[in-house]
C-alpha cells in the first residue's frame, strides 16, 4: 500500500492477543481485545501502566462475557492493580460500554470529551421497545427497503442500554489542544470527527505512539453515518476536515493503536487512503445520481459489493451521509418522492 512516496503500511504484529491475555506494544502499554457479537467481532482496548494503577483506553460492550474477561485481565495481565482511570475515545457502545462499570464498581475516573459523554449518557437513558416515530420517518426518507422496514417496525430496536452499563453522573473533560499524562508519557489531544463527533485521539510527545480509536483504522473504513438525531448532518465533511488536519501530524514511524484490526505503521499513507477513498466514493455516487435516486438505491457505487441484511443498517446511514454531502456542497439537488423519500440527483 503506497501513497505519494511514503513508506507502506506495515503490521508489527500479525496475531492479536488471545481472549483474557495481553500483548505489550511499548514499555508499559498493553494491547487487549474484547469480543463483539457482530460481523466486526472485536474491539481493541489498551492499558497504560501508572505504577500503582492502570489507565484503560476504551472498554468493550457491557456483557456478562466482557465483564468476565475483564475480571481475568485484572487478575492476570494487569497483575491485580486497580483501574484508576478510563479514557473513552468516543461515544459508540463498543468503546464506552463498560465505562460506567469501571466508575461504579471499581471507583475509576472517567475522562472523555463533553460530546461523547452527553451522547452516551443520553442514549443509555433513551431505551425504547419499538422504533421512535422520528426514526421511522427518517428510514422512509432514506428509501429503506420495504421488507426491512416492515420487519423493523415490529422489532425492538438496538438500545444503548442493552450493551452500555448505566453511566453515573460525573466525568473529566478533555478537549482539542489539551495535554494529558498517561503511562509515563505526555500526550497531545487532537479531535477527530465524522465517525463520531468530538472523537479524541492521543499523540505521544515522548515516543512514536498514537492512540487512534476509530478515527484512523488500518484496513477498514470507519462508518460515517447520518441518523434521526440529526437528519441533515454532514459527517462526510467533518470526516474529510479531520483527516486532512490530522494528516499534518502523521509520521511514517508512528505506531498507531486503533480500536479495531491490528496496530500499524505508515500513517501518512493511510491518511491519504482515508481521504482519497471518500473522494472516490463521492465521484462514483455523483455519476450514479444521473437520475433521481434514494439513498437506499446508492449502495452499489459506494460499497462496490453486495450488502447483506447484517450490514444493511450501517450501509444505509453511510449512503445517506454521502448523498447529503453532495447536496450540502451544491453538487446534487434533493426532492421528495410521492412516498416521502428523499430523491437525490446530480447537478
Amino acid at each position: 500500500m503506497m501513497d505519494g512516496g511514503t513508506v507502506p503500511i506495515r503490521y508489527p504484529w500479525d496475531t492479536p492477543p488471545a481472549e483474557g491475555e495481553a500483548v505489550e506494544v511499548a514499555p508499559g502499554v498493553l494491547w487487549l481485545r474484547l469480543p463483539l457479537p457482530m460481523k466486526l467481532d472485536h474491539v481493541n482496548v489498551y492499558a497504560l501502566d501508572e505504577g500503582d494503577s492502570w489507565t484503560i483506553v476504551d472498554t468493550g460492550f457491557s456483557t456478562r462475557r466482557s465483564r468476565a474477561i475483564w475480571d481475568r485481565l485484572l487478575s492476570g495481565p494487569l497483575a491485580g492493580k486497580p483501574v484508576g482511570r478510563v479514557i473513552v475515545t468516543h461515544h459508540h457502545p463498543d468503546h464506552v460500554g463498560l465505562a460506567g462499570w469501571f466508575q461504579s464498581e471499581h471507583g475509576a475516573e472517567l475522562v472523555t470529551t463533553r460530546t461523547a459523554w452527553l451522547f452516551a449518557r443520553m442514549l443509555t437513558l433513551d431505551a425504547q421497545d419499538r422504533p421512535a416515530p422520528e426514526t421511522v420517518a427518517f428510514w422512509k426518507r432514506c428509501g429503506m427497503d420495504a421488507g426491512i422496514l416492515a420487519q423493523r417496525l415490529d422489532e425492538r430496536p438496538f438500545n444503548f442500554a442493552d450493551v452500555v452499563w448505566p453511566m453515573p453522573l460525573g466525568f473529566s473533560r478533555i478537549r482539542q489542544g489539551d495535554t494529558i499524562r498517561m503511562g509515563g508519557r505526555t500526550w497531545d489531544v487532537h479531535m477527530g470527527n465524522g465517525h463520531a463527533p468530538e472523537h479524541a485521539t492521543f499523540w505521544s510527545r515522548d515516543c512514536n505512539l498514537v492512540l487512534a480509536g476509530d478515527q484512523m483504522l488500518p484496513s477498514i473504513s470507519s462508518n460515517i453515518g447520518v441518523y434521526a438525531t440529526e437528519p441533515e448532518a454532514d459527517p462526510v465533511a467533518d470526516w474529510l476536515e479531520a483527516c486532512e488536519r490530522l494528516a499534518t501530524l502523521a509520521r511514517d514511524d508512528q505506531l498507531v493503536l486503533g480500536g479495531h484490526k491490528l496496530p500499524f505503521t505508515g500513517l501518512p499513507a493511510r491518511m491519504g487512503q482515508l481521504i482519497d477513498n471518500h473522494h472516490g466514493a463521492l465521484a462514483r455516487l455523483h455519476a450514479h445520481l444521473s437520475q433521481p435516486r434514494t439513498a437506499g438505491e446508492c449502495f452499489a457505487p459506494l460499497f462496490k459489493r453486495r450488502i447483506g441484511a447484517a450490514e444493511y443498517g450501517l450501509a444505509m446511514v453511510e449512503a445517506v451521509a454521502h448523498c447529503l454531502h453532495l447536496w450540502h456542497e451544491g453538487r446534487a439537488r434533493r426532492t421528495e418522492g410521492a412516498d416521502g423519500a428523499w430523491l437525490f440527483e446530480a447537478i
